[in-house]
């Protein structure tokens, strides 16, 4: 049977793969990191720039700042962060710009190196306007800069809106004036073959003017003949383009690869035969799933002679998903773009834009994106890693059955300038699936193959499966190809059903008895097939149930579809009015009209419809939070914070706004954080508050108990606000231990302390035992008697208080005092006399 689909680790053989996150260091204006761009200028040294953005990882106007770090050993390390073309946040200086979206493009006859991004002033390119004056702070405009000395100075932000950005009037705008734009950040090229050679190419995407006077997001190049000294605009093509790159094919053509803005899932991509000036029709790759975001194309042999096998490879990286920015890879093809066999994970889970670069011979570099704030990872591998084999797969798209085994025809067709013999087919299955491992015939170069690989689907298999299948050599190389293996859905009905009553105010024309009530139903069909939706019963009076018309019956409603009823009525009744609301109910059944036999009963409970006002009502309760906590060793003193968790239900019929206006708690009002405010609770729902704490106040520790105080405002739509008091019961501070010490008769010597008992007692009167520390329980007995004064709890003037109980004998003793764990703390003489 075959394997499953191979696990995504960049670190596993073969071949050698290394990272590091060279965005860590957010410097001390504390940016946020987006937007990688690299090229390599040889003899090792890599340049690596991306926005550096103050506050947020928003994009342009943000006033943001082009960042570079710059490596000499072929990216293995990397000088410090530096910033090459600074943004302003705005001040009393001057007001706020930015620049932003990095882009190179190393021009390797001159040895110079361009850094082209845009200049924001208040605008990005959302917002920007027609016209191209750089003075004008609502025009987004584009700036380049240049470096002689392989990125280490850079010449000042050049200018050349007037280029990427013609139109000159923000008011009456021509076809094919630019709204916005932007130059689409990574890396763009220098073409190396026949007429164009030399021409350097950096791609733009703009809001574009068409005839009809409506506006598209198209492409363009923007190329320069003359190593950077004048830049040209080519024509603009496509629609609902974006980020797009270039690339030089084996022939000298040049392959446009875009970002879709439309978000259908995969690459665009065009041609160009005259060096980037024209491009023909945009088609989408569908070797290329793509979430709409910016990826990355480059050469693997960008110094290859032309027409040469090694000229027609071509290397892409993106996120590689139909759906999200996730799991950045590296693709390969053999025949300039044609097909794309050669696919391995760079980093499996979130991951975003990217860009690709050769880097010394045999070695590649891609920066990427690993979050939005301080993760710009560098990914190193060579070509031995990519692991892939010149051989592309066809498969074509299949439909099965749930547990079916079908047989699935895998087309192979060497590329490579040998033969390759002992070689096999399968495709790789997700859980539950399973496929069978078959050889492949040996293939001579140019030769094509297929073979039958044996797919079984799961029981509960159900629609579309997207699957691999894989070619893969003696040597362990592998090629892969995208299918699909639909299972059709089973037929299943289903509705959803939502309802609207009229707007009125209850609380100036309440509902009267014999009053007609219309209400709308909204019946949207959940089911797969055409299929009848008819009322069964429901609290209304008329225009609802069939046979009589008009009614909410729909026959044959088309799957996915949806339709309102507007005839149901109900009249409003004595005993309605008593209970101050309505509550629309109905039942539907949902029928296949081509199987009578598949049908489903759904119900409907609407939200209550108030016809007065006085409706509003909430249950509030609460208790201590911590009832862990012992009491009896852990009282509370003054000061102290007591946790208390408050529950609120709606009794009420309706949605109500639950808002503390007044309570002896903190947190517990709004704004403030851990506030007690429920803004949407439906009717009969609850929710439960645990952030309030409640201070202990000295009376309150004295008495033993506090009692909780809040008041509490319920609103709703169309209702007067309703003020609730709510006074919980006591909640206890302290409580006595339970177990009584033992006591033993003691011979005592001179007391250790005074405690201030020198005059006499006599029965009935208080007796103050002084210097004993608040917070804790004591017990109190007399020595000579054994009488068991109990346990008593100090007060805050630390002393201990009680009244001789008047069957303590009379004469002499001890008064001893223990603490909570029974341990003799202190005594002192008592005299008990009849008179005192």
């Amino acid at each position: 049977m075959a394997a499953p689909i191979p696990p995504n680790n960049p670190a596993a053989a073969p071949g050698t793969f290394s990272e590091a996150n060279i965005g860590a260091d957010r410097t001390a204006a504390n940016f946020f990191y987006r937007i990688p761009a690299l090229t390599y200028l040889g003899n090792n040294v890599v340049l690596a720039a991306w926005d550096g953005r103050p506050g947020s990882a928003a994009d342009a106007p943000n006033p943001n700042s082009i960042v570079q770090r710059r490596s000499t050993d072929g990216g293995q390390t990397w000088g410090p962060v530096t910033v090459i073309a600074a943004g302003h946040v705005g001040d009393a200086s001057g007001p706020k710009y930015g620049y932003s979206d990095p882009s190179y493009i190393y021009d390797a006859e001159a040895g110079k190196v361009f850094a082209f991004f845009v200049y924001s002033k208040d605008q990005g390119f959302g917002g920007s306007q027609f016209g191209n004056s750089d003075a004008d702070r609502t025009v987004i405009s584009s700036a380049v800069i240049e470096s002689s000395d392989g990125g280490v100075t850079w010449s000042q932000p050049r200018l050349i809106t007037n280029v990427t950005k013609p139109g000159t009037s923000k008011t009456s705008p021509a076809a094919g004036d630019v709204r916005s734009n932007f130059a689409s950040s990574g890396e763009g090229i220098q073409l190396k073959y026949g007429q164009y050679k030399g021409r350097l190419i950096q791609q733009f995407a703009g809001d574009i003017r068409q005839a009809d006077g409506t506006n598209k997001i198209q492409a363009y190049s923007v190329y320069s003949d003359d190593h950077g000294a004048t830049w040209h605009k080519g024509a603009n093509v496509g629609d609902r383009m974006d980020e797009n790159k270039t690339v030089e094919l084996s022939d000298g053509r040049v392959l446009l690869n875009s970002r879709d803005n439309a978000n259908q899932g995969y690459r665009k991509v065009a041609i160009s035969t005259d060096g980037g000036a024209t491009y023909g029709p945009v088609t989408l790759d569908t070797e290329l799933p793509d979430p709409a975001n910016n990826g990355a194309i480059a050469r693997m042999f960008p110094d290859a002679a032309q027409g040469s096998a090694d000229a027609k490879k071509l290397i892409f990286t993106n996120a590689n998903s139909k759906t999200g920015r996730e799991n950045v890879s590296a693709r390969i093809s053999c025949d300039d773009g044609a097909t794309w066999p050669g696919v391995r994970t760079i980093r499996p889970g979130f991951s975003a834009y990217s860009t690709v670069t050769r880097l010394e011979a045999g070695k590649f570099g891609v920066l990427y994106e690993g979050n939005y704030t301080d993760n710009m990872p560098f990914a190193k591998f060579d070509d031995a890693w990519l692991n892939y084999v010149c051989a592309p797969l066809s498969v074509p798209a299949v439909t099965t059955a749930p547990g079916a085994t079908q047989q699935i025809p895998v087309t192979v067709t060497n590329q490579e300038a040998g033969t390759l013999s002992g070689a096999t087919a399968t495709v790789y299955t997700p859980n539950g699936w399973s496929a069978t491992t078959v050889p492949v015939p040996s293939l001579a170069p140019g030769a094509s193959a297929t073979v039958n690989v044996a797919l079984t689907a799961p029981a509960n298999a159900s629609g579309p499966q997207n699957l691999n299948a894989a070619f893969t050599t003696a040597n362990g190389r592998v090629s892969q190809f995208t299918f699909t293996a639909t299972v059709p859905v089973a037929p299943q009905v289903g509705l959803t059903i939502t309802g609207t009553a009229p707007a009125r105010d209850v609380m100036a024309s309440p509902y009267q008895v014999g009053e007609v009530l219309s209400y709308s139903l909204n019946i949207k069909s959940m089911a797969n097939v055409t299929a009848n939706s008819v009322p069964l019963s429901g609290t209304f009076d008329s225009g609802f149930l069939p046979p009589s018309a008009p009614n909410c019956r729909y026959n044959n409603l088309a799957a996915g579809a949806n339709y309102t009823c507007t005839t149901a009525k109900h009249v409003i009744t004595a005993a309605d009015i008593e209970r101050g609301y309505f509550v629309p109910e109905a039942s539907f059944s949902i029928t296949a009209s081509a199987t009578p036999s598949l049908t489903k009963t759904v119900p409907f409970t609407g939200t209550a419809v108030a016809l007065r006002d006085g409706l509003l009502s909430a249950d509030i309760s609460g208790a201590r939070a911590d009832v862990g906590r012992d009491l009896a060793t852990q009282p509370y003193a003054a000061g102290d914070l007591v946790p208390y968790t408050f529950t609120v239900k709606n009794t009420s019929p309706l949605v109500e706004k639950v808002v503390p206006t007044a309570g002896n708690f903190s947190p517990f009002l709004p704004e403030g954080t851990g506030n007690c405010r429920y803004s949407v609770l439906p009717a009969g729902q609850s929710y439960q508050c645990s952030t309030p704490r409640h201070t202990v106040t000295a009376e309150e520790a004295e008495q033993g108990f506090f009692i909780p105080k809040t008041t509490w405002d319920l609103s709703s739509a169309g209702q007067t606000t309703k003020t609730i008091t709510v006074n919980g019961d006591p909640v206890e501070l302290r409580t006595k231990p339970s177990a009584e010490p033992a006591l033993t008769v003691q011979e005592l010597g001179a007391p250790p302390s005074d405690l201030g008992t020198a005059d006499k007692y006599s029965t009935g009167q208080k007796v103050v035992l002084e210097g004993l520390g608040y917070g804790d329980w004591y017990y109190v007995y007399l020595n000579k008697t054994g009488y068991r004064l109990g346990w008593i709890f100090p007060t805050t003037d630390n002393t201990v208080e009680f009244i001789l109980p008047s069957d303590v004998k009379n004469g002499r003793d001890d008064v001893v005092v223990l603490d909570k764990n029974g341990v003799q703390v202190t005594f002192d003489r008592l005299q008990v006399t009849p008179k005192g």
